[in-house]
């Protein structure tokens, strides 16, 4: 009898406990979840990887940091519902995307054989000499020039994207395309310490370099010399985010064709830019459009298993 009495009200007071964890979970956003997860797997990283003690203690103790200030700023904007709050959730994975690449950077490892690159190389090389390249440079330097200039536009196109969704006033839909597009770049990211590889206009200094030495080339190399990191080529995250951005807007906001379009033009411009400008392998760029497509994928799963409030 007493035993009866007690299992009810041990029951009731468990319900509230769940309901509250499903409610605190229900706060974060689907691609904070992706944020998230990939600062944990990078501190995981940090102390698994050969790197310098200095190097996976920064990296714990910065992605902990991270993560909990994440929390902290997840937890306000669900009790106060700031606008303030609300907007830099939504330009905040866009910065974690940058930090990710740096920490990637972070974990490179020296090697000295290039079986990997040895391997991909025989591909550009089939599509290059075998009329590739000619094809590009047929009309002088227009379409080399405009091949650089989509290169190095990359970065900018994210940020692009939500821009737009803004001045449509879908602002809604924000997580809608951060879902894509910041799983795409981090599916490439997450391989890089698996792949240690250089690019071919690294390893295969000088060969089917393009014929014209433009100003926007330069830029780039400048970029890639300052900016670059030493981890690995593959899967090429240029293309992978270039495409991810173009699939992102695509589901968060279709009824812009010429939007969508415009981004897919320029993920297509990126990637001929990295082959042809020997900045990685036609591998690299293909695996980009793998994890491009597999982001969009996770997405579209995503949102049809949304989580529920009872």
């Amino acid at each position: 009898m007493q035993a009866s009495l007690v299992l009810p009200f041990r029951a009731a007071a468990a319900k509230p406990r769940a309901v509250a964890a499903v409610e605190a979970a229900a706060l974060v956003r689907k691609p904070e979840w992706v944020v998230l997860a990939f600062l944990i797997y990078a501190a995981i990283l940090g102390a698994a990887l050969p790197v310098a003690p200095a190097i996976g203690l920064r990296v714990i103790f910065l992605n902990l940091a991270i993560v909990s200030g994440y929390a902290a700023l997840i937890a306000l904007d669900g009790r106060y519902r700031g606008l303030a709050l609300s907007v830099t959730r939504d330009w905040a994975p866009l910065a974690v995307v940058i930090l990710a690449y740096r920490e990637m950077g972070w974990f490179a490892q020296p090697h000295l054989g290039h079986t990997l690159e040895s391997h991909w190389v025989v591909w550009d090389q089939m599509v290059l000499r075998g009329g590739g390249k000619a094809l590009i440079e047929s009309m002088g330097q227009v379409l080399p020039s405009l091949l650089e200039i989509a290169y190095s536009l990359v970065y900018a196109l994210a940020p692009f994207a939500v821009a737009m969704l803004y001045v449509y006033r879908r602002r809604e839909r924000v997580d809608r395309f951060l879902l894509v597009f910041v799983t795409g770049v981090l599916l490439c990211y997450f391989q890089f310490p698996f792949w240690p590889s250089e690019p071919p206009r690294v390893v295969f200094f000088g060969q089917d370099f393009p014929a014209y030495d433009t100003i926007f080339r330069r830029f780039n190399w400048w970029m890639l010399g300052a900016y670059g990191i030493h981890t690995s080529v593959f899967p090429s995250a240029h293309v992978g985010g270039a495409f991810a951005a173009a699939f992102g807007i695509w589901r968060a906001m279709p009824e812009r064709r010429w939007l969508r379009r415009f981004l897919l033009t320029m993920a297509v411009l990126i990637a001929a830019a990295t082959v042809y400008g020997r900045y990685h392998y036609l591998a690299d760029a293909a695996a980009g459009l793998a994890m491009a497509l597999a982001a969009a994928g996770i997405a579209w799963a995503a949102e049809r298993w949304p989580i529920k409030m009872s």
